[in-house]
């Protein structure tokens, strides 16, 4: 469902803004159901879309990763969950590798996107810190992990020809500038912007948008006009509109951003009837896909979980 502030022709035309090739839609068998099932108990919190019509869905509790078909809406677990594993935000390469951010284990996982291997882990948190690595950015140089209990990134710095990094090269970038730690859960989502030579990550306890230096990780707040992003979480960037899913107020704000990322307005609003607390999203096949957290279910390990086809 699209929200009264937002017609479907608006949409559109802010998808166009967005300078994404949407694919057309396909006849015949393609369904692209509006929901599509998870596992019972699943505890999904990050959405990734990757080659052809695929999407990819971790699990917090257990770091275990679905792929499923948003042509037809069926799938599988395509990752065993490990003992000592969580799976928050994810992302899909170019080189169809999956990129996990680890949670409370303040690690980070890559895996083969088509076959489920595991090709490597990372600690990125110090042991003992307080740490919950909460999403992931991967660009063709670095890929980037937000974490939501301190006020600095880790990088992955990827070789030649995208080659993954051992345990000595991971990075930690502090952040500075106008990025004040508080309590509660701080950056969340992020993206890259202009090919990686610059960040975005919105910050869920204040609803403040942040671009960052990856050189020097000094941070300015994006100017949105006094509007804020109140429970910001996953962020998808389209050219200059940035989708920024406000996950326990069911809604995805939609940003137009000024060409320097110094500036935004919130132009628009995305509602579906079938959201329930809605944490990340990705574009798949011309369409906007959010996955359900259902944060708060009182029982969580026998719930039914889904991806929502927004729209």
């Amino acid at each position: 469902m699209i929200s009264r502030a937002l017609s479907a022709r608006r949409l559109l035309v802010l998808l166009l803004l967005a300078t994404v090739a949407l694919l057309p839609a396909t006849a015949g068998a393609a369904t692209f159901p509006d929901t599509i099932r998870l596992p019972d108990g699943w505890q999904p919190e990050g959405i990734a879309a990757g080659r052809g019509t695929s999407l990819y869905v971790g699990s917090i509790p257990t770091g275990a990763v679905w792929k499923g078909d948003a042509r037809t809406g069926r799938g599988d677990v395509l990752v065993e969950g490990q003992p000592g594993r969580s799976a928050i935000g994810i992302e899909v390469d170019r080189r169809d590798r999956l990129f996990v951010a680890g949670g409370a284990t303040g690690r980070a996982f890559v895996y083969d996107a088509a076959t489920g291997a595991d090709l490597a882990s990372y600690q990125l948190a110090a042991a003992g810190a307080a740490t919950f690595v909460n999403d992931v950015a991967v660009t063709s140089r670095t890929a980037w992990f937000t974490d939501s209990r301190a006020a600095q990134l880790y990088a992955l710095p990827l070789g030649r020809h995208g080659g993954l990094p051992g345990q000595r090269e991971v990075r930690t970038l502090p952040l500075t500038g106008d990025f004040v730690l508080g309590e509660g859960n701080n950056l969340n989502g992020i993206v890259a912007a202009r090919d990686g030579r610059a960040l975005l990550s919105v910050q869920t306890n204040t609803g403040k948008l942040f671009r960052i230096s990856p050189r020097t990780g000094v941070t300015r707040e994006v100017d949105l006009g006094g509007a804020t992003l109140e429970a910001g979480d996953g962020l998808l960037l389209a050219g200059r509109a940035l989708f920024v899913v406000q996950n326990r107020l069911n809604r995805i704000a939609v940003v137009l951003l000024s060409r320097s990322l110094d500036r935004g307005r919130v132009v628009a609003t995305l509602t579906d009837e079938d959201f329930d607390v809605p944490t990340t999203i990705a574009f798949q096949a011309g369409r906007l896909y959010a996955v359900n957290a259902r944060f708060g279910t009182t029982d969580p390990q026998p719930a039914r979980y889904d991806i929502v086809r927004v729209g």
